[in-house]
């Protein structure tokens, strides 16, 4: 049995987004393994956004401290994000400066490289799109994606880090997608 931390990175915590979609079928098919599952929707979190290097090392707030406890309990984390202009939109973006700080995610004292307080945890990126994913990894590279994967997951101890580009996202692709994240879910993969 593996602790799994399912995030809906998505900024809309409506369930009529296909991310919570997404996070509702593998947190089901978790569950349905034998896995111990968790879930935490960043849109319905109330954090600040990080403006000043003395914000960075001040006490975080307290969904912020639930969150990092959730990650801590976690074995295996999954992200779930809408690639928004190429990246995560703003929202995940804050809510991952606020989580992966000094002191949790990162030490201020590099004896060692990565710097990272997380180990021994894996992480899985799902990104939805509108263009196919491979034209997203291939052509532009998956810029915006690879710096939450080894700037933030990689540098805090996680690995391996997989990734799951779901592209073309319309109106005749969400059940297979649904599929495979029930089934990635089932093996906590």
């Amino acid at each position: 049995m593996t602790r799994v931390l399912v995030i809906n990175g998505h900024p809309d915590p409506r369930p009529q987004r296909l991310c919570a979609a997404l996070a509702d079928a593998y947190r089901d098919g978790a569950a349905r393994g034998g896995h111990d599952v968790r879930r935490l929707d960043v849109g319905d979190l109330d954090f600040p956004l990080l403006r000043d290097a003395d914000a960075f090392v001040a006490e975080p707030p307290p969904d912020i401290v639930a969150a990092q406890d959730a990650i801590a309990w976690a074995q295996h984390v999954v992200i779930i994000l809408p690639l928004w202009h190429g990246g995560a939109p703003a929202l995940l973006k804050g809510f991952v400066e606020q989580v992966f700080r000094y002191g949790f995610a990162l030490t201020a004292e590099i004896k060692h490289w990565p710097p990272g307080m997380l180990g021994g945890r894996s992480a899985r990126l799902v990104v939805t799109m509108g263009m196919p994913g491979v034209i997203y990894r291939w052509i532009f590279g998956a810029f915006g994606i690879r710096s939450i994967e080894r700037s933030v997951l990689r540098m805090a101890g996680f690995g391996p880090v997989r990734r799951s580009l779901l592209g073309a996202v319309g109106p005749g692709s969400a059940a297979g997608m649904i599929r495979r994240l029930h089934d990635l879910g089932l093996r906590a993969g």
